[in-house]
C-alpha cells in the first residue's frame, strides 16, 4: 500500500470518453501493480447519458430522442445523466484490501455523500433498496460502480446545480416519477462544483481509513 492512502484527482470539465479512457488506464496498472494507491477522480462531464450492463432499456424511453450522447457502459444501474453543475467521482480503489464486499463499498459511497451534504446544510438520507442519496423524496446523487478483477471504477454523480431538465428525457436510474434536486435548489444558493469537489476530497480523505478497517466498518454500520 501506498505511504497515502488515496491521491484525489480534479480533473476539472472533460468529455466522457477521456474520462472512461483515463479510468480504464488506472484500473489496468493497479491490477498488473497491487502497490499502486488507490484515487478519487472528481471532474465535471461535458452532457451526455449513460446506462449500466442490463437488458431492460426501458429507462431510455426509446433512445432516439435525447438530445446528448448515449453511452452503455460496465456499471451497474439503469440510465442517468451527467452534465455541467455535476460533481461526477470515480474512485479506483483495490477492494482487495477492503474485505472485498461491495455492498460494503455502496454504503462507504452513500456516508461520504450524505455527510459531503451535511457540511453545506443539506439533511440527506439513503433509501432502502434504492442506492444513492436523497433529501426527502429528491433525489440529489445517483450511484452507480463498475468492478473489474476487485478493483472499482464509475462511481457516484452529485447534483449541485445546473439544468436537471436533461433528466426528464430518461426514467433517472429506472425509477418512475422520481424528482432529481440539487444543492442549488435545496439551499437557495450558488454553488461550484470545484468547491464541493474540495469538500469531498477532504471528507474521502479521512474516511477511506474507515472502508480498509473492515471491522470498524461492520460495527458501525450495524
Amino acid at each position: 500500500m501506498s505511504a497515502r492512502p488515496l491521491t484525489v484527482r480534479w480533473l476539472g470539465r472533460m468529455t466522457f470518453t477521456e474520462a472512461l479512457v483515463f479510468q480504464e488506464k488506472l484500473v489496468a496498472e493497479k491490477w498488473t501493480d497491487r502497490s499502486l494507491g488507490d484515487e478519487l477522480l472528481l471532474l465535471e462531464h461535458e452532457p451526455v447519458y449513460t446506462i449500466g450492463r442490463t437488458s431492460d432499456q426501458a429507462s431510455l424511453r426509446g433512445a432516439q430522442h435525447l438530445p446528448h450522447p448515449l453511452f452503455p457502459i460496465n456499471r451497474g444501474g439503469q440510465a442517468t445523466y451527467h452534465g455541467p453543475g455535476q460533481l461526477v467521482g470515480y474512485p479506483i480503489i483495490d477492494l482487495r484490501r477492503c474485505g472485498q464486499d461491495l455492498h460494503r463499498y455502496l454504503r462507504w459511497l452513500e456516508d461520504l455523500l450524505v455527510e459531503t451534504l451535511a457540511a453545506v446544510g443539506i439533511a440527506a438520507t439513503t433509501r432502502a433498496g434504492l442506492t444513492g442519496v436523497w433529501v426527502e423524496n429528491r433525489k440529489i446523487a445517483s450511484i452507480g460502480v463498475g468492478v473489474r478483477h476487485w478493483i472499482t471504477m464509475h462511481g457516484f454523480a452529485l447534483n449541485v446545480g445546473g439544468d436537471l431538465s436533461p433528466f426528464d428525457q430518461i426514467v433517472p436510474c429506472g425509477i418512475a416519477n422520481v424528482v432529481m434536486t440539487s444543492i442549488e435548489k435545496e439551499t437557495g444558493r450558488e454553488s461550484s462544483v470545484e468547491k464541493i469537489a474540495s469538500l469531498v476530497e477532504k471528507i474521502a480523505l479521512r474516511r477511506i481509513a474507515d472502508l480498509r478497517n473492515v471491522e470498524a466498518f461492520a460495527a458501525a454500520n450495524a
